[in-house]
């Protein structure tokens, strides 16, 4: 086995255990309004959703999955590779299942039959050490027409907040699961105290502190904590390399947005033959 796949094997596993202990979307990190707020102009999601066929790669406990069927998606294909992911997804998803189909797969397995019009991935290909099968796989599934929207860890804006979390992860990601919960929640104390002064000072990441962390939930600050901590692989993400991601698997007319300073939303669409003819 390689090194890579180990890792990529490993993450899945990580994020199994935390879907197993971390079940519940609600809130604002669980309404369309954030989704629609990290995807910028990429992407009207009320507007541009009725009636297409979508699909999500890593769907994890289905946050982003019921808000593509309240957005009036008339085929959505959810893939989750992992044990505790896939469970608690289709149970977050229940009722909207008979616009569903559920694959408990990794991204590298969607069909390529799906004949899909829109792929999402959100918060998932920055844990794949090699994500270019799944992007690739993306290529095939998908219409003449459609496109690939992501979001990915961004490098430009976290410099400051990676001295302090690279060196921290070296120790995380080999806690046990009690502990790094613990740990998390010491630190969403922490943060708080951070967001504070973040509504005085121009500190780091003060946007994204002030404008969206304090609007999650007490329960879902710790988990995003937790998220940043535990997964084996996490990798932040140029603007050049958030863009060749989807240009290498033959994307066309790439657009990109930053969001609050720290993330890159990415689209491309995969050329119209029929209309090129």
């Amino acid at each position: 086995m390689s090194e890579q796949t180990a890792r990529r094997d490993q993450t899945i596993r990580d994020f199994s255990e935390k879907w197993d202990n971390f079940q519940t979307n609600e809130g604002y990190h669980a309404s369309v309004e954030w989704s629609q707020e990290k995807l910028g102009p990429l992407i009207n999601l009320r507007a541009d959703l009725p009636g297409k066929r979508v699909a999500e790669i890593g769907s994890g406990s289905g946050r982003l999955i019921g808000q593509l069927c309240e957005c009036g998606a008339s085929f959505v294909l959810a893939l989750e590779p992992s044990s505790g992911g896939f469970q608690a997804l289709k149970e977050n998803t229940k009722a909207w299942s008979d616009r569903i189909t559920y694959l408990n797969e990794r991204g590298d397995k969607l069909p390529a039959d799906a004949d899909l019009d829109i792929i999402f991935s959100i918060g998932v290909l920055h844990h794949i050490p090699d994500p270019r099968p799944v992007v690739d796989a993306a290529w095939r599934a998908l219409r003449p027409g459609g496109r690939m929207i992501i979001w990915l860890y961004g490098y430009e804006g976290n410099r400051a907040y990676l001295c302090f979390t690279l060196p921290l992860r070296w120790l995380t990601v080999r806690m046990p699961h009690a502990w790094l919960t613990t740990l998390s929640g010491w630190l969403v104390k922490l943060t708080d105290v951070y967001t504070f002064f973040c509504r005085y000072l121009p500190l780091p990441l003060r946007h994204y502190f002030v404008e969206t962390f304090s609007r999650f939930t007490p329960e879902r600050r710790l988990v995003a904590i937790y998220d940043q901590l535990d997964p084996r692989h996490a990798k932040y993400y140029t603007k050049q390399e958030a863009m060749e991601l989807l240009r290498a698997s033959g994307f066309e007319d790439i657009q990109i947005y930053q969001y609050k300073g720290y993330s890159w939303s990415v689209c491309g669409g995969k050329p119209d033959t029929n209309s090129q003819s």
